[in-house]
């Protein structure tokens, strides 16, 4: 039996700390930089990199590249979820604002979405299309995916086949880090599993 393997690491901190921050682009913060640097400390598995193209994905996933001669590629359809007026707010500052509304989202977020921000199902349509594509690609390969927390939660709920109003109940640290296995029994059966949902690489 063959296998894929998909390792998902989320951003660390940005500039300004924990905010509502989907396509504001951001850089990490030094503490940031720390995070990503410890989870993934001088471990160096994968044949290739692929990351979101915000500087808070970005910029570490050039880093890692250079540092073990691997090849980055950009992918523009794993950036984060745009949370259109919310942008950059901190939940404190939302629930001045709204006091109803995160709870709104959470509850249904499809039928409650930001003003201005991406539909939840568009996302996750975005996402599960960018997911096969470079499951496509990658076939007994083992790749990182440098990208953010919403992101990871449309993964993870894809591959677990978990109802999608669940993307917001998986807590997605800075800087953790999931492994993905997909287990290849022929020309077209597959099955993905999580392997572990970590602080750091082990």
């Amino acid at each position: 039996m063959k296998e894929t393997i998909i390792d998902l690491i989320r951003h660390g901190e940005p500039v300004g700390g924990q905010r509502l921050r989907g396509s504001q682009d951001d850089p990490l913060s030094e503490l940031g930089w720390q995070q990503m640097r410890e989870s993934l400390a001088d471990h160096k598995p994968w044949e290739s990199i692929v990351a979101s193209p915000l500087k808070r994905c970005r910029y570490f996933a050039e880093e890692l590249s250079e540092k073990h001669a691997l090849n980055l590629s950009i992918n523009e359809q794993f950036r984060e979820i745009g949370f259109g007026e919310w942008e950059g707010l901190t939940t404190k500052e939302l629930q001045e604002r709204d006091p109803e509304a995160l709870k709104r989202y959470w509850q249904d977020p499809n039928e409650h979405t930001p003003p201005g921000g991406e539909r939840m199902q568009d996302f996750i349509d975005r996402i599960n299309s960018a997911w096969e594509q470079l499951l496509a690609e990658s076939t007994n390969k083992h790749r990182l995916l440098v990208c953010h927390g919403g992101v990871i939660r449309a993964i993870l709920v894809h591959v677990l086949g978990m109802p999608n109003e669940r993307l917001w109940h998986i807590d997605v640290p800075y800087a953790n880090v999931s492994r993905v296995v997909i287990h290849h029994w022929g020309d077209s059966e597959s099955a993905g599993q999580l392997r572990f949902h970590q602080a750091r690489l082990m």
